[in-house]
């Protein structure tokens, strides 16, 4: 079964599930948690690392732009609020809750910020703009490599390798010996991410007005 289905698949299934409830274990199960989230978390980390390759960014000898763009400092503050909340629900071992909000979040890094910076990531001049982009996207990847591990420990350390230790020699030997994330409080922007939130929900229901 773990060669069929991949171990960090099948762990992902056990680790979102709630005791609860009888567990429905099979191969179409983790086929489907493997499409909803770690197929999703996988081209997040594969457009990032394409881009970054013939860009030549490297996270430790660039200058850290500041995020000035409002989805950069949208999507960190999102960061920190899942963060935060994974952090409160492994405390309280239950990892389904901590799934359930890493789930969430890199739905939002896919289908919202990714998606609508491309552009950014695209045009040809390295600009302040871009490389905020690039230190903003690097970062959101690297907190969920290091949050990821004790849930998908092998996405976990290949994302780890390629990003931390193949740019930075002094970094912890492996994703397992790294620190866990930790919050700060400071980079939540509760207005920005209400109103975003605002403007996520008007947009899908004016696709949702348009299909009809």
């Amino acid at each position: 079964a773990a060669e069929r289905m991949g171990v960090d698949a099948m762990r992902w299934v056990f680790m979102c599930h709630n005791p609860a409830q009888n567990l429905s274990f099979g191969y179409g199960t983790a086929d489907e948690a493997r499409r909803r989230f770690l197929l999703t978390l996988w081209n997040i980390y594969s457009f990032f690392v394409t881009y970054a390759n013939i860009d030549q960014f490297n996270p430790v000898a660039s200058e850290k732009a500041s995020p000035e763009s409002e989805m950069d400092r949208w999507i960190l503050s999102e960061l920190h609020s899942m963060v935060a909340a994974v952090t409160h629900s492994l405390d309280g071992y239950d990892s389904a809750d901590a799934g359930r909000s890493i789930e969430d979040f890199v739905d939002i890094l896919s289908n919202w910020y990714v998606r609508r910076s491309r552009r950014r990531f695209w045009k040809s001049e390295n600009d302040q703009d871009k490389l905020a982009a690039y230190h903003t996207l690097y970062t959101c990847l690297v907190t969920l490599a290091r949050l990821l591990a004790p849930f998908t420990p092998f996405i976990s350390e290949e994302m780890y390798q390629n990003l931390v230790r193949a740019v930075d020699k002094g970094a912890p030997e492996s994703v397992h010996l790294a620190s866990y994330p930790v919050s700060e409080p400071m980079r939540i922007d509760n207005s920005l991410s209400q109103a975003t939130r605002l403007a996520m929900k008007m947009a899908s229901l004016g696709r949702s007005a348009r299909s009809k």
